[in-house]
């Protein structure tokens, strides 16, 4: 191998390995965030469970008359879509967002009108990129979801179907299932009567001052609950997803060194042996 190519090779190590600490550094900085982003997500799990829970058993009585129970005629429908804000986590937002794509696809062909409510950059480019109807958008809320932004979210969704401007909320975002695998996940929000295909007998529990009272005044904690649980479950996705498409990388950097180094060595050999070759023609020419 001519010098010029060994001088090429070795140019090329050098950045693999530069490369290699950069995904090293992000697989530590995600392993590091993920644990306490698996327990935020898990905590907040019991309280949305009661709280859906309660809900769907207060829904469960027929009588109640609520914009919020009654099936939904209108022809709009409302995606909150949530992916991450970066890329660099294998998979995650490309199955995110093919999801959220193909529930666009099934709405569209059955004539509703779409709106989006996008939160992670990723989510707000792709749908702005499209030219979707994107009403409210967030980004950089993962470490710290604050307070605003969810009452936000539900006072939009609570004040837009009282108006008759949406039909249907639904919810897409990524589920936690292991360090290994997430799921993308397509989740029917409002109205409640969809939530819930139980048939069970009337609950014994009593609720004052009223069930349909009670079940207003649950709404937005039950739509900021749901959304913030989705956000937290997101978030723990996309740093596991991150972890390890960061170590397959670093796995694939010293795949890379090492049979770069080797062609090297081998490169250096030859030439080693060749100038050996050189200067042993040389010395019996002369003799």
């Amino acid at each position: 191998m001519a010098t010029a190519n060994m001088k090429a090779v070795r140019r090329r190590i050098k950045s693999v390995e530069s490369t290699k600490q950069i995904t090293k550094a992000m697989e530590l900085v995600a392993s590091s965030k993920l644990r306490k982003a698996k327990e935020k997500a898990d905590a907040a799990q019991p309280f949305f469970n009661t709280l859906y829970e309660t809900m769907c058993d207060i829904s469960n009585d027929r009588s109640i008359r609520s914009l919020f129970v009654a099936p939904q005629f209108r022809k709009t429908n409302l995606l909150i879509v949530i992916a991450g804000d970066r890329g660099l986590a294998g998979g995650f937002n490309h199955n995110v967002l093919k999801a959220a794509q193909a529930r666009c696809d099934e709405i569209a062909a059955s004539g509703n009108k779409i709106k989006i409510v996008a939160i992670g950059k990723k989510s707000i480019d792709y749908f702005e990129k499209r030219g979707y109807d994107v009403k409210l958008k967030y980004s950089g809320i993962f470490d710290n979801t604050e307070q605003s932004v969810l009452d936000e979210i539900s006072g939009y969704i609570m004040s837009n179907m009282k108006l008759q401007e949406i039909g249907s909320v639904e919810l897409v975002y990524t589920t936690f299932v292991s360090t290994l695998s997430q799921e993308p996940m397509v989740i029917k929000v409002l109205p409640i009567d969809t939530l819930s295909n139980d048939k069970k007998a009337k609950s014994l529990t009593i609720y004052e001052p009223s069930e349909e009272e009670l079940f207003e005044s649950l709404i937005p904690q039950y739509l900021n609950g749901i959304v913030y649980s989705a956000i937290a479950d997101s978030y723990a996705s996309e740093l596991a997803a991150r972890r390890t498409a960061m170590e397959n990388a670093t796995d694939n950097a010293d795949a890379m060194i090492n049979d770069l180094s080797l062609m090297y060595n081998r490169a250096r050999q030859a030439q080693i042996t060749q100038e050996l070759t050189e200067i042993m023609s040389g010395t019996l020419r002369n003799n």
